[in-house]
Parts: C-alpha cells; structure tokens; sequence
C-alpha cells in the first residue's frame, strides 16, 4: 500500500502543478500547445526518475554540507543526456518550441525538491515510484494545459484541427495572460472537487502535509 501511495499522490493529491504549484515556469510557458506540454512532461519525467535513483543509491555516501551542489551536478547530468537525445530523435519543432527550458530542467523545484525531499532519504524503488508518479502528475497537467490552451485558440488538439470550421484563431488561450487564467480554473475547480470529497466524508479538507517550507530546507543551506 505504502510503494502504491509513493506512486500515486504526484498524479492528484501532491500534484507538483495543480497542488504544489511548482514549476511554474515551465508550465505557463511552453503549454500553448499539447505536444509542447507532453514533451515537456515525458523529459522532465525522465530526469526526475535518474536523478532519484541516483541520488537515493548515493545517499549514504554524500556529506550533508554538500548534498545540494552534488544533487545539481547530477540532475545537470540528465537533463544534457536528455536534451541530446531530443536534438538528435525528437522532432525539430518539438525541440526549437521546448528551447531553453530543456535545460532549464537543471533548476527545476520539483526535480531538486523530490532529491531532497524524498530521494534522499528513502530506497531506490521508492524513490523511482516517487519520480515515477511526480513525473506523470506534472506531464498530465501540462498536457491538459497545453490542450486546452490549443483547443481554445484554434479549435485543434494534438495538431489535428477538431473543429474545420474554426478558420480565425482566438489569441489569448495561446499568451501569457489567458495560461494564468485557465491554470487557475484549474486550480479552482480542483479545489472544489477536493472541498466536495470531503464534504460527502464528512471531513474538512487538509492541503498535503509535509511539502512546505517547513520540510524543504533548500534555503537553509547557506547557513550550514
């Protein structure tokens, strides 16, 4: 039950976008369409689960005051990997549209968080489960942003036009403002799936303990 929760929390209750708000950037960024958001999604996946297994197989062996430098050198070591193997095998759309946020990964909150966080004091097979299941909840949202962003700007979806008829695009899903506005629909009608749970259980909606400021201790280590 414990290896399916460290699995499932990242797809909805401890969902890096939708809950935790994390990688922001990336994510009002690059969704204007869902191929984007997918490609993002799968290459961050994929750094989050070496860089988690990494770090948890080396967790013993690495000085507490240093942790952090070492867990940058080894993030920044999968995503050049990734961003390789896109360049050379993923479309060259795909690859020009994700730009500098391939290698923006490197700084991504989520992936460090999950390293200190979670990798770095647990198994390796949790901590792939972890990845595994963070990974997934942030391609999903990404993805749903990304198409919805697509379907209200132009009628397509995946870049196939859905609807034939829809001939003059509708610009402001597509830029910045309209990314903020249907993030935070989705934001709120989270919430309120959430609130309506916990009201047929009779129970007051708690938000994820233990993924806060409280925990994280990133900015802390400047004081070690």
């Amino acid at each position: 039950m414990n290896l399916f929760k460290d699995f499932s929390k990242g797809i909805w209750k401890e969902n890096p976008v939708l809950v935790l708000l994390l990688g922001m950037c990336p994510t009002l960024a690059v969704t204007n369409n869902a191929v984007n958001g997918l490609g993002m999604g799968v290459a961050t996946t994929c750094v989050l689960i070496g860089s988690n297994f990494v770090v948890s197989m080396l967790k013993n062996l690495v000085p507490s005051k240093i942790r952090i430098p070492c867990y940058i050198v080894i993030i920044a070591t999968f995503v050049s990997v990734i961003e390789r193997l896109m360049q050379a095998y993923a479309p060259t759309s795909l690859y020009n549209a994700l730009g500098i946020f391939i290698p923006l990964i490197v700084v991504n909150c989520i992936v460090l968080g999950r390293a200190e966080a979670f990798a770095s004091k647990s198994g390796i097979f949790r901590s792939i489960l972890d990845a595994l299941g963070m990974g997934l909840g942030f391609t999903l949202a990404l993805t749903l942003l990304g198409g919805t962003r697509e379907f209200l700007t132009s009628g397509s979806l995946f870049d196939v036009k859905i609807i034939t008829a829809w001939t003059e695009n509708f610009m402001l899903p597509s830029n910045a403002p309209g990314a903020f506005i249907i993030l935070g629909c989705f934001l709120a009608l989270k919430n309120h799936l959430n609130f309506r749970r916990s009201v047929k259980r009779g129970e007051v909606y708690i938000p994820p303990q233990g993924l806060n400021c409280k925990t994280c201790r990133i900015c802390d280590i400047g004081d070690e």
